[in-house]
Order: C-alpha cells, then structure tokens, then sequence
C-alpha cells in the first residue's frame, strides 16, 4: 500500500469517527430532543444512526474510493463466534465481581421509570452498541488491516491501539500520571480488541467484547468508581484512592484490575492464532 493511501485512511478513520457523531449525537438526537421524544427512544435511535452511518461511509470509501470489498478490511457480514460471547460476558462482569470484594457502598438514585430506561438504553445503544461496533469497525477494521499491509501485523496491532488510547485523553485535563495511566491501558485494551477480531477472523468478534464491556463497566446500570455516577442508577463507591485500583481520572478502565483482565485474554487470542497458525 502506498504511503499516500495509508494517510488518507489514517486521517479518514478519525474523521469518520468525528462525522458519526456529530450527526447522530450532535445533530439527530437534539432533534429528537426538541420534538419531545422520550430519552430512552432518542438514545436507541442515535446509536443506530451512529452506527449505519458509520459503516456506510465505510463501505463507500472501500468499495467506490479504494474499489475492495470490505471484507478485506476484517469486516465481512456479521458472524460472531461463541466463544468470544462467552468473554464478552465474562471479563466485564469479573472485573466488577474484584471491586465488590473492596470496601465500599451501594449508593441507589430515587428515579422514575422513564429516567431509568433512559439510562440504561443509552448504556446499551450509545456506550455499549454504539461506541462499540463504531470504534472496532474504524480502529480493528479499517485502520488496523490497512496498517498491516504497509508495515505487518505488529505495527498494525500496535499502532492503532495507542492512536485509539490518545483519542481518549485528548481534550481532558487530566494529570500526567492519569494520562500515563490512560496510554498503557487504553493501549493494552486495543491490543487485546485487535487480537480478538484477528483470531475471529472480522471486527465483529472484538466488537462484542467491546460493546458488553461498555455496557456493564461504564453502562447506565450499575457503575464502579470513586464517586457515585449521577448518569447511573446504582453506583458503587470505593473507599479506597489508590490509583492503581480507581484507575485514576479515567476510572477502573484503566485500573491494574482491568488490565490484569486484558493482558489474560490478550493471551487467550494470542494462544488461539498460534494455534491457528500451526
């Protein structure tokens, strides 16, 4: 792949990001919002739209500008294989099983019904679905693929991976130990995305993993931190401030517990695409 090609997909992943949701959060659902459409409606209907909108211009770029199907890009028609289902449940739900074991407090919101489904549906469609299938079809898809074809699979898993954790940092006044924190687990995190839709054979495998993960760590249900989640209907406030356990600014995403949870199935793809290759 020529350099010149590699940049504008470098530079149009990003962009692609930024249009989605822009049209789909920063334009659809203030909308929706105005014609007085309940929240939890709005929030299911801005992760659709955030995630059609996404993969049409996805497919429009790699079938009318690159003239390639976008299976050579890691993103054929949705199969999912079980057994990344199975993690997908797992690894969030035995990160938050850690936390429960610290000491802390279940801090309970008094709220409605509809405020409740509003919280939820935009932990599941927005966070979860939304984030989850967009990121892994611009970062693991587009991006990762077209990075192994210049340089190799180490570049291409590496290389994206920290661009998909400085997206994470930018723009928030964090400190530099927190933005420290950030880099090598949002980095470690996109390793172990990469992997996944690797061994799986398409994004769709890495973006389940993801989209659960969103759901239950950072969901509108139930929240782990060092403060309650006023977005959340349960939270459970740790006692303890140390900021290998809270993760920081950033929150228990980046924390040593969650990372512990994405180097062990980092190893489980790792050993699977051995496996593969033998």
């Amino acid at each position: 792949m020529k350099t010149g090609k590699m940049i504008w997909i470098v530079a149009l992943s990003v962009v692609f990001l930024i249009l989605a949701s822009t049209l789909s959060q920063g334009l659809l659902m203030p909308l929706l919002v105005m014609a007085g459409v309940p929240a939890w409606l709005y929030h299911i209907a801005g992760g659709a739209v955030y995630i059609a909108s996404t993969y049409l211009m996805v497919w429009l770029f790699c079938t009318k500008w690159l003239k390639e199907d976008m299976e050579a890009y890691g993103i054929p028609k949705c199969r999912i294989r079980g057994k990344w289902v199975v993690v997908a449940v797992i690894l969030p739900v035995a990160v938050s099983v850690v936390y429960l074991f610290l000491p802390g407090r279940f801090e309970i919101q008094p709220l409605d019904v509809g405020t409740k489904a509003a919280f939820v549906t935009r932990g599941v469609f927005l966070a979860g679905l939304g984030a989850g299938v967009v990121e892994e079809m611009l970062f693991r898809g587009l991006l990762m693929n077209a990075v192994i074809r210049k340089w190799g699979r180490a570049v291409g898993i590496i290389a994206p991976s920290v661009l998909f954790a400085s997206l994470h940092i930018i723009g928030m006044k964090f400190s530099l130990l927190s933005c420290a924190q950030v880099m090598i687990a949002g980095t470690l995190v996109g390793v172990m995305f990469s992997l996944i839709a690797l061994e799986g054979g398409s994004i769709w495998n890495s973006a389940i993993v993801h989209a659960f993960w969103n759901m239950i760590i950072i969901g509108g249900g139930m929240t782990i931190g060092t403060e309650p989640n006023e977005y959340a209907v349960c939270s459970y406030v740790l006692e303890t401030r140390s900021f290998l356990l809270t993760g920081g600014e950033f929150g228990i995403e980046s924390s040593v517990v969650s990372v512990i949870g994405y180097l062990a199935v980092s190893l489980i793809a790792v050993t699977l695409l051995r496996g593969k290759n033998k």
